[in-house]
């Protein structure tokens, strides 16, 4: 394994991307615990609302860092 060279990567863009993995990320590991707790029409609201966040982050990269 080689390191990785991050340092071309903005601050910017880091600190979107860690907040959008963590909002993608939380919303769907809600979801399922929602589905295992029966409550199946919040548990789509959560996966709902991560499908969201994912168009969101990628129009944002597309429009601001490509």
């Amino acid at each position: 394994m080689t390191l990785v060279d991050v340092s071309d990567i903005s601050a910017s863009l880091f600190i979107i991307g860690i907040v959008f993995l963590l909002l993608i990320f939380g919303l769907l590991s809600l979801g399922i615990l929602r589905m295992f707790q029966q409550r199946f029409r919040y548990g789509w609201v959560c996966f709902g609302g991560a499908v969201v966040s994912f168009v969101v982050l990628m129009v944002i990269l597309n429009k601001w860092y490509l």
